[in-house]
């Protein structure tokens, strides 16, 4: 196994670090109370990754099973209970735990608990996740075909 090939050429390093600090308000929050915080965005990283912190309500939904075709997803337990789907089994998820869902991998997760529950939801390579996180409620009201290619617009496929 090697390193990618060099993508910066420059000799001194550049400044060019970003700090979020962690009493930056949420980007989003959706109608269910869930508040997603938008940590490195496919913008901010060039679409290396996208990482988000995500807040959720006692027995918040989540997402139902769905799989990428382009992207994988990585979920990490910060705080409470997640019940995580890996595509075989529902499993508990607390906090320190680690999920990785490889391109293609079947998964799910949501809020079963009477307890908020903190997570760190990584996307590699980054995406445009923003509008899915921002839209997808009211996508999720009409249903229907408009649901639909918005989800595949997204990447997102539901089984």
């Amino acid at each position: 196994m090697s390193y990618p090939e060099p993508r910066y050429l420059g000799e001194n390093g550049e400044i060019n670090a970003v700090f979020r600090s962690a009493d930056t308000p949420p980007d989003i929050v959706s109608p269910g109370g869930t508040r997603t915080h938008y940590l490195a965005s496919h913008t901010s990283t060039g679409g290396d990754f996208g990482l988000y912190k995500v807040d959720m309500g006692p027995r918040a939904p989540g997402a139902k099973t769905h799989f990428h075709r382009s992207i994988s997803e990585s979920f990490y337990v910060l705080s409470g209970e997640l019940a995580l789907y890996d595509g075989e089994k529902w499993v508990t998820g607390r906090q320190g735990d680690f999920l990785h869902v490889p391109v293609g991998g079947l998964h799910a997760f949501r809020n079963d608990s009477d307890d908020p529950v903190s997570m760190l939801m990584l996307f590699s390579p980054g995406a445009p996740r923003e509008e899915y996180f921002e839209r997808v409620a009211e996508f999720a009201r009409k249903g229907g075909q408009e649901l639909r290619e918005f989800q595949v617009r997204h990447d997102s496929y539901f089984v």
